[in-house]
């Protein structure tokens, strides 16, 4: 049995099994200490979630009601974190299958470090999940990937008092609040997560969206920016020559992400191949994300409208300086003090 807590946010609006969810919940009651599925459900879905999961020892809650954000994923996860029992803590979209073995690597590396993040990689593959695969490719040269699940030790984010749940790149802000805590990060990318898949209208309705993340890292969100007028001046001066060679480069440095950490195991070569097709995507909806921060005040997320990409680490860091102190000068075996909020 792994000595972790298993926090799994939801939200649905109808009743469904997505993929052999309960199956996989149950199965993970048998392998690691605690799961904690936070449902933020309306009423009937809730019930009929309860019905599911019953008969076994996985605890099913709403969302506390003190807790509930703008970005209705940090709400659950700071429920399942007030009520967890462990101090290594596994955090997971419903989407996100581990194996045993890659529960147990996740839950050792939180001995050493404050918060890990490992990789994802789709399966199966649909032709939408391949063309994404481009996107992940090149994270994996630029500082890893941004996957559907992290690892945290609970007791970093009791002395943040939690992270802004207003923030929709929600996976940096939680890293960004840790680090500014005084804690290590580990990006193992050997270290694989499957994950199933949206639908493709799911994928396209998130085009901009992922876009308007890149607002937290400017520099990134700038080279974007740049690139579409950059290519439409080659193009108007009949330099095709030039973007063909770019269009190379791209590939290469994804084959290169590909490569790296053994991620030929999981991703495939045609993903590599996309990548001139979603930089393009990717250059033009940097476009329009930069649109709907200037005329919309920020991009549509449910009934609102949310601005803060991420909070600045800078920012996070004059916030959380006390604490980093705190933790630097405590000794090693305090520092897996229990409780977010209590």
């Amino acid at each position: 049995m792994i000595a972790a807590s298993y926090i799994m946010p939801i939200r649905r609006g109808t009743v469904e099994d997505a993929e052999g969810l309960w199956a996989y919940l149950h199965l993970l009651s048998t392998r690691v200490g605690e799961v904690i599925v936070v449902d933020g459900s309306p009423p009937e879905v809730f019930e009929a979630h309860a019905a599911a999961l019953g008969g076994s020892s996985i605890r099913h809650v709403p969302v506390d009601p003190e807790l509930v954000t703008p970005m209705g994923k940090v709400g659950g996860v700071l429920t399942g974190l007030r009520l967890a029992n462990q101090e290594r803590v596994v955090i997971a979209d419903d989407d996100v299958r581990y194996t045993y073995d890659a529960l147990a690597r996740v839950v050792a590396l939180l001995g050493r470090y404050q918060v890990v993040r490992p990789q994802n990689y789709f399966d199966p593959l649909p032709w939408h999940a391949r063309y994404d695969t481009a996107r992940t490719l090149l994270n994996r040269l630029s500082g890893g990937d941004w996957p559907g699940t992290l690892g945290v030790q609970r007791s970093v984010l009791q002395v943040t008092g939690g992270y802004d749940g207003g923030a929709m790149f929600e996976n940096l802000e939680l890293v960004r609040t840790v680090r500014a805590a005084g804690g290590t990060e580990a990006v193992p990318l050997d270290l694989f997560v499957a994950r199933h898949p949206p639908s493709a209208r799911h994928f396209f309705s998130q085009r901009v969206r992922q876009a308007y993340d890149e607002l937290a890292r400017p520099l990134r969100f700038g080279l974007f920016f740049a690139l579409l007028p950059l290519a439409t001046i080659l193009a108007a001066r009949g330099r095709w020559a030039a973007l063909g060679v770019a269009a190379g480069a791209s590939v290469a440095l994804a084959e290169a992400g590909r490569r790296r950490g053994g991620g030929t195991a999981v991703f495939p070569a045609t993903a590599s191949l996309l990548t001139p097709a979603w930089l393009a995507e990717r250059a033009t909806c940097a476009w329009l994300a930069l649109g709907a921060r200037l005329f919309l005040g920020g991009i549509p997320y449910g009934d609102s409208v949310l601005r803060l990409a991420a909070t600045p680490a800078k920012e996070l860091r004059r916030r959380h300086g006390a604490a980093a102190l705190m933790r630097r000068e405590a000794p090693l075996g305090s520092r897996g003090a229990r409780g977010v909020g209590t």
